[in-house]
Formats: C-alpha cells, sequence, structure tokens
C-alpha cells in the first residue's frame, strides 16, 4: 500500500477519497484554485498547494502543475477523482514518465473507450450488444442528416468525448435536426475541445442501466452489480438506486458478464463503469438492452454500490493501483438491502433549473446515521461558485427493502436545510413521494413526463411556515431592539409580546416573499396568533406554543407541527422547512421598482456567464416566449426568452462578451406602448 496520495480534484469527491486514504494512514495532499482556498477539501488535507486560478482551464486541469506538486511533495500516487483529469489518457501517461501512479486504468483503455464511436465498434466485436447509430468519422451536417433518417426518429445526438449530458440532444423530426446538431457541437467544443459527435436511434422507453466492474493487473475482474440511473434531467442524472428494480438475475448475470467481457477487451485495471441502455417497453429483458459507453473511473453515483456490497471501492482502486489482487472474487460479492442516492444542487427548479450561487448562510444535514449517508464538499459559510458544478451533497439512504429506503431518503431530504442559495429539495422530494416512482414505473423520461408535479409553475407558500416567518420577524425585531442591536425601539407597533387592554391586538404585517409582495394580518389573542394572508379567499392560520431558539423555530397550527431553520443575512431572512426555501424581507411601502413597468421588456442575465449567441437584432419584432439569446454558464446553455410581444429596442452585448448576474442584456419595448 502507498504512504502518500495527492487527490487531483475538489469538492465532495476530493473529501470522499481523503477519508478512506486517511482511514488506510496515507498522508494526504491536495491542490486548490483560488476560489478554492477556504474549501472542505483543503482543511482536510495534511498539506495543501495552490494551482492556479479559479477557472478550471488554468488550475484543475493543469496536469503540468498537478504533476510538480505531486514530485515537490513526494506523493506516490494521484487520484483524480472524477471529471477533470480522471479520464485524460495523456495525464495517465505523464503520470507514468515521472514514476508516479495514476490511481485508475492504463492510458490505453481510457483511450480506447474514450470516444464513443470507437469504443461501440470494439464493443461490437467483442460480442456486446450496442445501439443502431452512426459513428463514423465523416462530420458534414448534410451526412449526419442522410444517417439520421436511415436510423429513424426519434435520434439522439452526442459528443464522441466526455459525458454529463453536455452536448448531447434528442431530435424528434427531420426539421430540427441541424438547430440541435449545432447546439450540440458548440457545447460539445466548449466542454471538451471536440465537436465531434455521433447518432443513434433513441430507445422509446429507456432504462439507464450501468454495471460497476473492477479488475487488477493479475488478470482479474468482477462486477458489483447495477446501479439504475434512469432517472435525469438534461442527461444529467438526478436519483440513483441499487439494485435495479424490476432485475431478475438472469438479466443481472448476462448484463455482468457484458460489462467484465468490455472491461476484459480493452485490458482494463482499476475502477470503471459499464452503462447500458435497457428497453425497458415490455420490462426488463435479457435480449433488449445495449453498451452505450464506459467511464473509466469512478462514477458520482458508486455510494449506492458501495451500500447494497459493504465494499469501500475507494479502498479497491488504492490497493489494485497498489499492485493488490481484487479484495474479492465474483462469488463473494452479494446484495444486501436496496440504496438510493439524490442530488442536491443548488439551482432554482422554478427558474428553469438555473444554477444558483452564493454564500451558504444556513447548511444542515441529517445525523449519518439509520442507513443516511452525506457526500458533501461544503461547509456552511462557505461559497457555491459560479465556476464549478452546482452540486452541494449526495444524500444516501439504504434500507432493508426498496420502499424502506425511499422513506428514509425522503425523510432525510426533510431534515436538510440549505438557505443562501435555491436547492432542488423539494424536487427531489416531490420525486420520492410520486406514486409513479414509489410503483418503479421508471424511465429516462420520467422526470420530463412528471415535471408539472415535480415543480409547479409557481410553488404555493406554506401558509404555516409564513405565520411562523411573520412571529419570527416581530420576535426578531424586538428581540434586537432589547439588546440595543440597532433595531426598532419597542413601542406598541413593534412589540411582538401582543400584550394590551383586553388581551387583544391586530396588526398588519408588509412583507416580500420570494420576492412577490405579501400582507398579513395578525391578530393577537388568549396566547395564540391568528395570521390571515388577504386573498381570494383569504387563508387564515391560527398558531400556538410558538417556540424560537438556537437558530430554528417550532408551532403548532391548525395544519399540525411545524419546525423551521432560519438564517438571517442582511435583510433577508431565509426560512427552511420540509426541504423548502423561503425568503421573507419587510417591504419598504415607500419603495418603488422604477423599471416595474418595464420588467417583461427587460432581459437580465440569470447568472454570470458567456454570451453565446443572439437570435435577434435591433429592431426585430418579437412573440411572448421567442428566443433571445443564449447564455453559456456552469458547463451548460441556458436559452433567454422574450417576456412579452414587443420589438428589440436595445441590446447591450455580443456574443462572446462575459456577462455578469442581473446585467440588462436585451430591452424590449412592448407593441401595446408603441401605439
Amino acid at each position: 500500500m502507498f504512504s502518500s496520495i495527492l487527490i487531483a480534484n475538489r469538492g465532495e469527491i476530493a473529501v470522499r477519497v481523503m477519508r478512506t486514504a486517511k482511514r488506510l494512514g496515507l498522508r494526504t495532499i491536495a491542490v486548490y484554485s483560488d476560489a478554492d482556498r477556504a474549501a472542505l477539501h483543503v482543511a482536510m488535507a495534511d498539506e495543501a498547494h495552490g494551482i492556479g486560478p479559479a477557472e478550471v482551464a488554468r488550475s484543475y486541469l493543469r496536469g503540468d502543475r498537478v504533476l510538480e506538486v505531486a514530485k515537490a511533495t513526494g506523493a506516490q500516487c494521484i487520484h483524480p477523482g472524477y471529471g477533470f483529469l480522471s479520464e485524460n489518457a495523456a495525464f495517465a501517461d505523464a503520470c507514468a514518465r515521472e514514476g508516479i501512479v495514476f490511481v485508475g486504468p492504463p492510458a490505453s483503455a481510457i483511450r480506447a473507450m474514450g470516444l464513443k464511436d470507437a469504443a461501440k465498434r470494439l464493443m461490437a466485436e467483442a460480442g456486446v450488444p450496442v445501439v443502431p447509430g452512426y459513428h463514423g468519422e465523416d462530420q458534414r451536417a448534410d451526412l449526419l442528416v442522410r444517417e439520421a433518417e436511415v436510423i429513424g426518429y426519434p435520434v439522439l445526438i452526442k459528443a464522441v468525448a466526455g459525458g454529463g449530458g453536455k452536448g448531447m440532444r434528442k431530435v424528434e423530426r427531420a426539421g430540427d435536426f441541424e438547430q440541435a446538431l449545432a447546439s450540440a457541437q458548440r457545447e460539445a467544443a466548449s466542454a471538451f475541445g471536440d465537436d465531434r459527435v455521433l447518432v443513434e436511434k433513441y430507445v422509446s422507453r429507456p432504462r439507464h442501466v450501468e454495471i460497476q466492474v473492477f479488475a487488477d493487473s493479475h488478470g482479474n475482474a468482477v462486477h458489483l452489480f447495477e446501479r439504475d440511473c434512469s432517472l435525469q434531467r438534461r442527461h444529467q442524472k438526478v436519483v440513483e438506486e441499487a439494485p435495479a428494480p424490476g432485475m431478475s438475475e438472469a438479466m443481472r448475470a448476462r448484463m455482468g458478464a457484458a460489462a467484465v467481457a468490455a472491461a476484459k477487451a480493452v485490458g482494463y485495471v482499476g475502477a470503471g463503469t459499464v452503462e447500458f441502455i435497457a428497453d425497458a417497453s415490455r420490462g426488463l429483458r435479457e435480449d433488449a438492452f445495449f453498451f452505450m459507453e464506459m467511464n473509466t473511473r469512478l462514477q458520482v453515483e458508486h455510494p449506492v454500490t458501495e451500500m447494497i456490497t459493504g465494499q469501500d471501492l475507494v479502498e479497491w482502486q488504492l490497493r489494485v493501483a497498489a499492485g493488490e489482487r481484487l479484495p474479492r472474487v465474483q462469488e463473494e460479492l452479494t446484495i444486501d438491502g436496496h440504496a438510493v442516492e439524490a442530488r442536491l444542487y443548488a439551482e432554482d427548479p422554478v427558474s428553469g433549473f438555473l444554477p444558483s450561487t452564493g454564500k451558504l448562510h444556513l447548511l444542515a444535514f441529517p445525523d449519518a446515521a439509520n442507513g443516511v449517508r452525506i457526500d458533501s464538499g461544503v461547509v456552511e459559510g462557505g461559497e457555491v461558485s459560479r465556476f464549478y458544478d452546482p452540486m452541494i451533497a449526495k444524500v444516501i439512504a439504504w434500507a432493508p427493502t426498496r420502499d424502506a429506503a425511499v422513506t428514509g431518503l425522503s425523510a432525510a431530504l426533510d431534515a436538510t436545510a440549505v438557505a443562501g442559495v435555491r436547492t432542488n429539495a423539494g424536487f427531489l422530494g416531490r420525486i420520492l413521494r410520486s406514486e409513479a416512482f414509489r410503483k418503479a414505473e421508471i424511465d429516462t423520461g420520467f422526470i420530463d413526463t412528471h415535471l408539472g408535479d415535480l415543480v409547479p409553475a409557481a410553488e404555493n407558500t406554506d401558509e404555516t411556515a409564513l405565520a411562523a416567518c411573520a412571529w419570527f420577524d416581530r420576535e426578531a425585531r424586538r428581540y434586537r431592539a432589547e439588546a440595543g442591536a440597532g433595531g426598532d425601539a419597542i413601542t406598541p407597533w413593534a412589540d411582538a409580546g401582543g400584550w394590551q387592554l383586553g388581551a387583544r391586538r391586530a396588526s398588519r404585517l408588509h412583507l416580500t416573499v420570494d420576492g412577490q409582495p405579501r400582507e398579513i394580518d395578525i391578530l393577537m389573542a388568549d396566547g395564540a396568533a391568528t395570521v390571515t394572508v388577504p386573498g381570494d379567499p383569504p387563508q387564515t392560520v391560527i398558531l400556538r406554543d410558538v417556540a424560537r431558539g438556537d437558530g430554528r423555530i417550532a408551532a403548532v397550527g391548525e395544519g399540525g407541527a411545524l419546525s423551521a431553520r432560519l438564517a438571517e443575512a442582511g435583510d433577508v431572512l431565509h426560512v427552511v422547512t420540509r426541504g423548502r426555501q423561503i425568503e421573507l424581507r419587510r417591504t419598504d411601502l415607500l419603495d418603488r421598482d422604477l423599471e416595474g413597468g418595464a420588467a417583461g421588456g427587460i432581459i437580465r442575465a440569470p447568472m454570470p456567464g458567456k454570451l453565446q449567441s443572439l437570435a435577434v437584432g435591433v429592431g426585430d419584432t418579437v412573440a411572448r416566449g421567442d428566443k433571445l439569446a443564449v447564455l453559456e454558464a456552469m458547463k451548460m446553455e441556458h436559452s433567454m426568452t422574450a417576456g412579452l410581444d414587443g420589438v428589440v429596442k436595445e441590446i447591450n452585448v455580443a456574443p462572446g462578451d462575459q456577462v455578469q448576474e442581473g446585467q440588462i442584456l436585451i430591452v424590449l419595448e412592448s407593441v401595446a406602448a408603441e401605439g
């Protein structure tokens, strides 16, 4: 076994690798960008070294700088995690030249599986079933159009290099092909430096089932069963589980054997994942699965495999890299129970899943007990940076049965509290509670099919939580005043005690809730607060036994008990309850949005990024919903659309410009305003 290791990565995977390395007694060495100086993986390491600016191309993708640190610190091996340098054959070769062990497969295996078209030809030769499609070198658009016609729609355009859903587009009809091709090629070139694509038949009811494989340098290879990763959004995995629901032992054996054959065909060593698409139109069947690709690294979702097999896959990686034989043979590996993982992202489902960046004012997870596991690389007070993937954590639950594991994960997500950035926690909870998911009626189109239920057009604020927010706001102002912290003076208007002659008092509170103005009427009487939100009809909640302390609030209302976590940041109160975050701000009635009348015509950048393209020019007439521009941010393309029918009055940016969050890009003048 090694005595020292450099982890050439960041975030939760760097932390994950470090934990196993420390348990095995290895000296741990971290690298970090300027944006990650205060990151958790840096604090955990025995030593840490800066390698460059925040941009990954100037830091985490600089293999030469990583190797300089490895040589200077005497690191015996480099673990690349996933992403960044993990599937970089040139970096694996460079490690070998320097006499430093790359904890991963040989460079030859990375090359063989790194290009999807060549890999599929190789798999076909090895007898592994592959999806019908075009995997040729000729990338002329007219040829690809013809090949798509031959394959038959719908088809899937996929980047030859890379993964993670980038450079991937589903095309339903011929008229959309060329536009989808151009978009996929742009995204592929930006993400991987290679704009080549392949075109495949799109399986109508696909299940994404992958097999974890391991091989050593002594000729041994095994599989550690399957994971079902069918729940995806824009081809990015959202919820993963192991084993796959509905998988028969016969199919498991056949798919596992195909995965091992794939690994042996390229002389594989280490951890890898062979991904298959299964046609689930008639259930999972032995004769209806196809090789999709092989990821020559550890996968993000590896924890579910660890939880059902009881094996530490990072320890396996280190032992194999050190020249040892596999810790287990196939007959010694068994499945115990069921595990489900959810990826908690800093993103806003209500706003089209736009990434959310900023400071984590609150970050709290349930205790890692009773089958719950949390893999995270951030801490409260840290930042979710625009430069990196917005994943906050992986929340995983194990139980003897699938139903119990899903219930456990749902409870763990409800107990998770994040404030300061928007998250997909509520979205994940709705997936887990949906009847279709509980029945395992899943395929890769599950989220799109059920999106209306999983992401309401506009989430209704939980009125019990809102009432508790109002109570807390009043209490907080009173306590700040008492402490002399600059709050309002204690007056009959600010006093939250509710006492006055006759033990009754009514008041109105003006708040902004999630950016929307709300008025709340509060009647204090007989030790209870009757809170009414005006409307048609008005909504009323009676609160009793409101208690506050240690960043929490608890109350008993007509709808039952409420428990929420709280975090104050400036004039904003963040309240998190059952995976939902509410932002509460006291409204200044004299304040007016001077641009409010034209809000629908002002197109602002939703986040920092690079303007990829403009679809309009000054003077163009547009309709509500028309695409105006494409912004590239956080490794994805985001379309911006018109909020009204109008004419383009101003364009303040050009393709290629870097823009800041909130920057005005385009101004529209409504058609009605012209008349």
